[in-house]
Order: C-alpha cells, then structure tokens, then sequence
C-alpha cells in the first residue's frame, strides 16, 4: 500500500503520459485548439520558446529556474498539472536544481573591524580658522581704499522697470463665464467597441491597419472597451461567451456556442439633416 501511495504522488496529472515534455504540450495545445502564437499571447512566452519546448530543447531559457518556470505557466494555460509536469521534467532531465550552501553565499570566516575612533585635530581646525581671519583683514583693507566716491560723480537713482505694453490690458480681460469650459472633441469616424465576458473566451481586437488592441483571455465578468480610428476587427472563439457593444448599441447574437466568429465595426451613421 506504501509503494502504491507514493506512485500515486508522483505520478503526473490524469491523461498526461509518461512521455516526452515536448509532445505532452504539444498535445494538449492542440487538443485546445490553440496556435502557438496564441498560447505565446496568453502566457507572454516567445513563441520561439514555445517551439523549442515542444521539441524537447529547453536550453535557450537560461537554466533550470526559468525552464520550470515556464513549463508551469504553459501547463497552466493548457489545463495541465503545473506540478505534475515539473515532477516529470525532473525526472526526465535530472531532478531538482542542487541546493545552495549558506556558507558559500554567507563567509563567516572573515572578522570584521570596527572603525578606529580618531580624536579631532585641534592644530589643523585653529590653522584654518587664522587663515581665514588674515585673509578676511586683508579683503577688508583693500575694498576701504577704493570705497569712497570720486568727486564730481553724480549719483543717479535706479529707474523702477516699467511693465511691458499690453501686460495690463491682457490681465484685465474677462475670466471665462463658469460652465463655459471647453468639451473633448471626438472624431467621427472613431469606433468604440465594449466586450463583456459571460464565459471565459479567447479575444483577438485589432484596428483598421492591422495593429493588435488585445489578444488573449477574457475570464468570466471581465468588460473592456477598445476604440479605433474607421475600423475595429474583432475574433472571438465562442461567439456565445461574450456580448458586444457598438457606438453604445447592443449588437445581437454573434453566432453559436462554441463557434469561432470574426466580425468588423464601423463608425456610427451621421445624422440625418
């Protein structure tokens, strides 16, 4: 019964084999029905990476900390046991990383000195505090002889500057009347587009050049709105786990549950005249 417990414990996750990392993920990502470039998307892992795991090469992460790192979050975004799937990289590739010895990070060999207390040198502080005295003394005597005015130059007292033409007409202008302040334009070709999940879904939001707003999950009660010049692109994967809205209008049912949909939204109307 022991044995049996412990297999248990260190097996991996019901429907993981014991085989290769790379083709457990490759597996379940297209069980998913999930691209590498939206798993990439989702797990913000290069999508170079993402290849490299499924071919089993682990070695462009920069160690075993990262490589564990990553295998977590993939497993997580596939459905998989993130600690099942890290038991099985140990055991595929080594075990666990080599603990560190606190005496290699921490040296306790080494004593360390305190500081010897030094008394202050009086000598110096007088030395500086005559020379500043002479030096003061001798300044004092050479700007008295050049103090006194010469003879026959008249004083002439300073003019108070005058302010610049215009300045006073400019602050006497009439303050703005209160609710007068100025509204933000809004183009009117902007597109505002509002997506609120029901379910969890995978969104794909771009604008009319092709540039992505967001790609990834939406988890269940998540609302955002994006909003674009002309055009907003917008895929979903289940048409039924998100509604829409438009310019501030309701748009009906997208498609069925579970159908991937692509739809695109223009500016409103203008107003008839």
């Amino acid at each position: 019964m022991e044995d049996q417990r412990t297999q248990e414990q260190g097996a991996p996750a019901p429907g993981v084999e014991t085989r290769s990392i790379g083709a457990v993920l490759a597996a379940a990502r297209r069980s998913a029905g999930m691209t590498v470039e939206q798993l990439s998307a989702i797990t913000r892992i290069r999508e170079a990476i993402i290849h490299a795991f499924e071919r089993d090469e682990f070695s462009q992460c920069g160690g075993d900390f990262y490589e564990r790192g990553h295998i977590k979050a993939l497993s997580r975004a596939l459905g998989l046991d993130p600690e099942a799937m890290v038991h099985l990289y140990d055991e595929l590739h080594g075990g666990d990383p080599p603990a560190v010895r606190m005496a290699s990070v921490f040296r306790t060999d080494r004593r360390l000195r305190a500081a010897e207390r030094r008394s202050p040198n009086w000598s110096m502080a007088l030395g500086v505090a005559l020379s500043l005295v002479v030096v003061f003394g001798v300044v004092r005597v050479m700007g008295g002889a050049g103090g006194t005015p010469e003879a026959g130059v008249e004083q002439i007292p300073a003019v108070p500057s005058l302010p610049a033409p215009g300045v006073h007409q400019r602050a006497k202008q009439a303050p703005p009347r209160a609710g007068a302040s100025a509204k933000p334009t809004v183009a009117a070709n902007q597109v505002v587009v509002q997506v609120k999940a029901k379910r969890s879904s995978y969104v794909n939001v771009a604008d009319a050049e092709g540039h992505k707003l967001f790609a990834g999950m939406m988890e269940a009660g998540m609302t955002s709105t994006w909003r674009a010049l002309n055009r907003v692109d917008l895929e979903v994967s289940d048409a039924t786990a998100v509604s829409v809205q438009v310019n501030g209008k309701k748009v009906g049912k997208l498609g069925s549950r579970g159908q991937s949909v692509r739809r695109s939204f223009g500016p409103p109307a203008p107003p008839a005249r």
